[in-house]
């Protein structure tokens, strides 16, 4: 049994709640946290959890080997830090930080304590993408010379309202960090790191601090280019494209199924079993079976005594790659990606 302490209760907890509890038999959720008293007392309450009376309660108890770090990206480095010294285990919430300095001071913290980090990057969970990853190993789509990225969200003005949302102190920025993260990163699990880019970030529709609206063209470093779109203009909202072109066939994601068509007359269709959703007005509109592949794959690196399959260093991968687009949109011109 794997006891586990959940250290934010905002509404990204609740996917993991319900994963967690089925895992039931194998992980138990031991405690759960909030600064705010009254948030975590009621959410005690309506879960039928324990309440942590503080932080150091939780990093002091040694029956507590994982934690579920959930809170808002600022708060990230500290948590990871103390919860590290502690000899916690962690799952933590995307983004890593705020700023490419902090996400790499982050893995750092991971590195020097040695406890496995898993990040919570659930898309590379879906069976359409893991059906996709086998077909460009095996090569079926040929030499990949295109790779390009569609990320159509919508979020209300009383989304960005929310006191900190979008701002770059709290939330490190806007469409591209919070909700762009997630396909950027299966994007670059599938079709490998991008070496340049050029194009445009602004702030089209909302009243908010970062950016609503991105495009970028984008070259990969094997030479490959395509583009990068997201937006949470783009009312009621739609699901999230990955567009491959091989020298032997296409294949396309699509909101968690995918098409892919061959030059030899191959055709292949995978439907998600679940709608992948959360693209409209509501965030927390979807399943939460790819938060529990998250979690069953963090237990098994646990004791397996591998890396998790998204670890933070992994993750660190999208964040150089969103840094590189913001200081694009910034400066203009073409600005390379460390690797």
């Amino acid at each position: 049994m794997h006891r586990v302490a959940l250290i934010g209760l905002g509404m990204a907890a609740k996917p993991h709640v319900e994963s967690l509890r089925d895992l039931a038999g194998r992980a138990d959720i031991a405690a759960v946290f909030s600064p705010d008293s009254n948030r975590r007392i009621a959410f005690a309450r309506r879960h039928g959890l324990f309440a942590a009376d503080s932080l150091d309660a939780i990093l002091a108890d040694n029956t507590i080997d994982a934690v579920g770090i959930l809170t808002p990206p600022n708060t990230h480095l500290d948590l990871v830090e103390r919860c590290a010294a502690a000899g916690k285990r962690i799952l933590l919430e995307k983004p890593l930080e705020v700023s490419l300095a902090k996400s790499e001071a982050l893995v750092a913290a991971g590195e020097k304590a040695g406890v496995p980090i898993a990040v919570c990057l659930q898309q590379r969970f879906r069976q359409a993408t893991l059906r996709l990853k086998a077909m460009l190993a095996e090569g079926r789509l040929g030499r990949i010379i295109s790779c390009s990225t569609r990320i159509p969200l919508w979020r209300p003005q009383s989304y960005y309202d929310q006191p900190g949302r979008g701002t770059k102190a709290r939330d490190g920025g806007g469409v591209l960090i919070t909700q762009g993260i997630h396909t950027i990163d299966l994007m670059l699990s599938l079709a490998g790191p991008v070496a340049e880019v050029c194009g445009y970030a602004a702030t089209a529709a909302h009243r908010m601090e970062s950016e609503d609206l991105a495009c970028f063209a984008v070259k990969y470093a094997n030479g490959a280019i395509g583009t990068i779109e997201a937006t949470t203009c783009a009312y009621p909202g739609g699901g999230e494209t990955i567009s491959f072109v091989g020298t032997n066939g296409t294949a396309i994601l699509s909101g968690g199924g995918l098409t892919a068509n061959g030059l030899d007359g191959g055709e292949e269709n995978f439907p998600e079993t679940k709608a992948a959703l959360g693209v409209g007005a509501d965030p927390m509109d979807f399943p939460h079976d790819f938060h529990l592949a998250v979690w069953r794959d963090f237990f098994d690196a646990i004791e397996e005594a591998r890396a998790p399959r998204v670890c933070a260093a992994e993750a660190l991968k999208a964040h150089r790659l969103i840094d590189a687009m913001m200081r694009a949109g910034d400066a203009g011109g073409i600005v390379h990606v460390p690797s």
